[in-house]
């Protein structure tokens, strides 16, 4: 990023816009949401389930054997695209070994605030301590891995793993997704996990090697902001897979991010 300051407005966006940086992004989340609403057929009990006032307000529970870990798992989209339904299927990795799986909605900007959006998922893990009784790994991808990034400290949180995350929210200003963001100086300090003291639980952090260099760079830095700090959790590098394909992992039993997961109990 130390060339920021000299790039103009079309590049600053190219920066964060996975969509365009991948050709075959949007059959790869068709598929994904194919396979999670049949999931969502296969068990229908326990979905929608409020948590607060807001028409997004609601969590998904798909049970695992008793007292097993359940994985919260937070979806992507920048915070204002997307919908929980739509991961399901990204569980599966985790539920062939017996784990519960939750999906926490959230109200998507513009219509929250990230502030919001953030208390929200706290909001929801709070539901979710009463729902289960077993350890609570929460996970999340793209505007998810911030999102449980900055959930970690929640006292239902056992330990965490962010995926592809952005953590630093000052360049998202300069890009078009600030459009309904509207991110303001005080969400930027207190909302960007790398501006935040380090808290003792475990977080592993994940990226794929072939994605854009921003989210490359944001997880290196957070993993060496905890390191700094002692704070444990491994650095999960995905050897050429990009902001998409890494996801592939977490729908396997034996795959990377379902092992990194199984590790974090």
């Amino acid at each position: 990023m130390h060339d920021w300051g000299t790039l103009n407005q079309a590049q600053r966006d190219a920066r964060y816009n996975n969509s365009d940086a991948v050709a075959n992004s949007q059959a790869y989340m068709a598929e994904l949401r194919a396979a999670s609403e049949a999931r969502r057929a296969e068990q229908p009990a326990g979905l929608d389930q409020p948590y607060g006032p807001g028409e997004r307000n609601r969590l998904d529970l798909f049970p695992g054997q008793a007292g097993a870990p359940t994985l919260a798992f937070i979806h992507g989209g920048y915070w204002q695209r997307n919908s929980r339904d739509g991961s399901t299927a990204l569980g599966d990795g985790v539920r062939a070994h017996g784990w519960s799986l939750a999906l926490p909605g959230y109200t998507l900007a513009p219509d929250a605030s990230l502030a919001t959006i953030a208390r929200e998922i706290g909001e929801s893990l709070t539901l979710l301590r009463s729902l289960v009784t077993g350890p609570i790994i929460l996970s999340g991808w793209s505007a998810g891995g911030h999102l449980a990034a900055m959930g970690l400290g929640h006292p239902a949180v056992h330990a965490g793993l962010a995926i592809s995350g952005v953590f630093e929210l000052g360049p998202i200003r300069d890009t078009y997704l600030n459009e309904k963001l509207r991110l303001t100086d005080d969400e930027v300090e207190s909302l960007s996990p790398l501006r935040l003291p380090v808290g003792p639980k475990p977080l592993a952090i994940a990226y794929g090697s072939a994605e854009l260099p921003p989210l490359v760079s944001d997880s290196r830095a957070l993993h060496y902001h905890r390191s700094a700090a002692h704070a444990p959790g491994p650095l999960i590098p995905g050897a050429g897979l990009n902001h998409f394909t890494i996801l592939n992992s977490l729908r396997q039993p034996d795959g990377m991010l379902t092992q990194a997961l199984l590790a974090l109990t």
